[in-house]
């Protein structure tokens, strides 16, 4: 597949990228030792990254160098380009790139072998490779492939249970005097003199009888009280607990983060599987 420079395939480049240009980007190993500046980019008859043109001049005497894309990390806010497995010793081994040489499939794959794991199995086949065959070399990086994670507060509800207070029942004895009348009966003995009927008449001598000792012998009684205490079951108390429902409304601020798409020119945005088209 050919491959073109940036600025031939799209001449608003910038545009598409929201103003940001690799070209000029200072390119840094994972060490933090700089190897040179992105002259240029290489992309496929799709507008896919496929080579950075590193320009190594400053280091290398004017040697250009190509970089597949997969192995660059970009950041923009840093202005650099970083790229993994890359030492300055290795890009003096790396296959020079002139301006006016043509890139074909073998020209290609003299470059990627340099860049290629050495536990690598793929077997180069100029007829049926393409691109997706090593996406550890060609695959998207970071700026054309990035996830962002949107965070959104919540209020979760949950219960805690907690003693507000406690009820103690129990007993405790109380005196008092207490008044009972009873009715009672006492006997006593009534002597009573009285005049006889027959007073004054005479009594017949063979009637009379004159008797020493006889007694009229009568028994008193009367009625003492006798008080005792009974018990009784006065009252039965009962305690139980009984739970109450109700319902507590918390009201507190929460935040959300929404999505901002920014674009500039004609561009088709698919979102969820709605496509909008906005025109700035």
């Amino acid at each position: 597949m050919p491959l073109h420079k940036l600025e031939h395939f799209d001449p608003n480049y910038r545009e598409t990228f929201g103003g940001d240009d690799l070209k000029s980007l200072d390119l840094y190993t994972e060490g933090g030792d700089r190897v040179g500046s992105v002259a240029d980019v290489l992309v496929d008859d799709d507008g896919h990254f496929r080579y950075l043109i590193i320009d190594t001049s400053v280091d290398f005497l004017g040697k250009k160098i190509l970089l597949p894309i997969g192995l660059s990390r970009i950041d923009y806010a840093a202005r650099r380009v970083y790229v993994e497995g890359l030492t300055k010793q290795q890009v003096e081994g790396l296959v020079e790139y002139k301006e006016d040489a043509f890139i074909d499939n073998d020209y290609e794959e003299s470059v990627r072998s340099r860049f290629r794991s050495p536990s690598s199995d793929v077997t180069y086949d100029r007829n049926t490779y393409n691109y997706q065959t090593e996406p550890a070399l060609y695959g998207l990086n970071d700026q054309d492939h990035q996830t962002f994670r949107l965070y959104e507060e919540r209020l979760i509800a949950s219960k805690q249970r907690i003693k507000t207070g406690e009820v103690t029942v129990g007993k405790h004895i109380e005196t008092e005097t207490a008044s009972v009348t009873v009715p009672i009966q006492k006997e006593r003995v009534l002597i009573e003199r009285v005049v006889p009927t027959q007073a004054g008449n005479v009594v017949d001598a063979n009637e009379l009888k004159f008797q020493e000792g006889e007694v009229a012998r009568i028994e008193v009684y009367e009625e003492t009280p006798e008080i005792r205490k009974e018990a009784f079951v006065r009252e039965e108390v009962r305690v139980k607990k009984v739970v109450e429902q109700d319902t507590v409304e918390a009201q507190e601020t929460i935040r959300r983060e929404e999505l901002d798409v920014d674009t500039e020119g004609n561009l088709q945005v698919q979102e969820h599987g709605t496509t909008t088209h906005e025109t700035i």
